[in-house]
């Protein structure tokens, strides 16, 4: 059997011995070597050619960002996922690497009662990365936990659509594992002059979500923020669910709004994209449009089919394209997406999509004062 081969770089012994204990445990990953700090890693990538990088963010000598920027430049296909402290610090600069070009993340263990007991939070978070990533193995996409199911006709489940074209008033999408690459190259792509609302569940902590939403706002013509309580959902707007709330809408009147609430976890996530997914079909109906983007498990899949029974439509991203292609391989498994694209043709999907039905001026009726786009390169330095 061959195994997954992993290179822990931590510049603490304690850490890289939480790390190296966790991994071993499965016996498909072998760590095949372990360093101090990026400068070493570096020496060391050719020696034991690993599968996987773990890679700390804060380090002596060489740290994380600028370990990953070698990496990319020598090793471009290696994945590498960072290991970063829950703080507004360590979140900061774990963002600046997925957008680098990162995988993927985990957060250290903090607050815990023992070495055993961060060593199961490292072995829980740490080890369906390296799996999905490492191309070794396929993941393992467990079934959704207990929600409300939608019931499809054997003909809508096998379409996933209907033959008209329907008229668009939301677009909501669901992401996780690469999400932050894969939204930096499409929301960028979308105008100022959107007539609908954007409105996204990225899996991702507190503190991350809203560096996230910044991050974005700076290189979109559309207005990026992570999503408030009972916020009007408007066109031409971008809203994240913020971590550990799910993010709902609902309509108030003639309006509608969002619903933040601290619900369950769903297919162990809050937010999750079944919950938004869910909400919006209820409130817009047929005008729905789903995208699922690259990421681990299987979160948007209950929610898409709740899509299309309402009459609405689902997009997912292709394999080729996708960083981890669990969740939007799930939503084509069940065959309700009306189409799979590849990351860089989703933007012009939802420029047609939402432009059926409305004339010329209702399109151009948001706001125009939105700077134009800074390009990804801008974000080399701190804001």
């Amino acid at each position: 059997m061959t195994r997954v081969r992993v290179l822990v770089v931590d510049d603490a012994v304690v850490v890289r011995k939480i790390v190296t204990d966790a991994l071993a445990e499965d016996p498909t990953i072998e760590v095949v070597g372990t360093a101090p700090n990026g400068r070493i890693a570096l020496a060391k990538i050719p020696q034991v050619n690993p599968d996987v990088v773990t890679l700390d963010v804060e380090m002596p000598e060489m740290d994380g960002l600028a370990t990953l920027s070698a990496i990319r430049a020598q090793y471009p296909r290696l994945p590498v996922i960072m290991f970063s402290t829950l703080t507004e610090r360590g979140a900061a600069t774990t963002m600046e690497a997925l957008l680098r070009g990162a995988n993927d993340y985990v957060t250290k263990p903090a607050n815990v009662g023992s070495v055993a007991e961060a060593q199961q939070r490292v072995k829980a978070e740490l080890l369906p990365r390296v799996h999905a990533l490492s191309g070794k193995r396929p993941v393992v996409i467990p079934p959704p936990a207990a929600a409300p199911r939608a019931r499809l006709s054997p003909a809508l489940r096998a379409t996933g659509r209907t033959t008209t074209p329907t008229r668009v008033d939301a677009v909501v999408v669901g992401v996780s594992t690469g999400g932050p690459n894969a939204l930096a190259a499409l929301l960028p792509q979308l105008p100022a002059d959107l007539p609908v609302p954007v409105l996204i569940v990225q899996h991702m902590p507190p503190m991350f979500t809203r560096l996230l939403a910044d991050r974005l706002d700076a290189t979109c013509a559309l207005r990026v923020r992570e999503a408030g309580d009972r916020q009007p959902v408007i066109p031409g707007q971008v809203l994240i669910a913020p971590g550990n709330r799910h993010l709902t809408v609902q309509r108030v009147g003639t309006e509608v709004r969002t619903a933040l609430n601290e619900g369950p976890p769903e297919n162990s996530c809050r937010p999750a994209v079944d919950v938004l997914f869910r909400t919006a079909a209820g409130v817009y109906g047929p005008n729905t449009l789903g995208l699922v983007l690259t990421g681990m498990g299987a979160d948007g899949r209950n929610g898409s089919e709740h899509i299309v029974a309402a009459g609405g439509r689902v997009l997912a991203q292709d394999e080729a394209s996708s960083v981890v292609w669990g969740m939007p391989g799930a939503v084509a498994a069940a065959g309700v997406a009306d189409e799979i694209l590849p990351l860089q043709e989703l933007a012009g999907a939802i420029r047609r999509r939402t432009a059926v039905g409305r004339c010329a001026p209702e399109a151009g009726r948001v706001a125009t004062d939105r700077r134009p786009p800074t390009p990804l390169a801008a974000f080399g330095g701190r804001r």
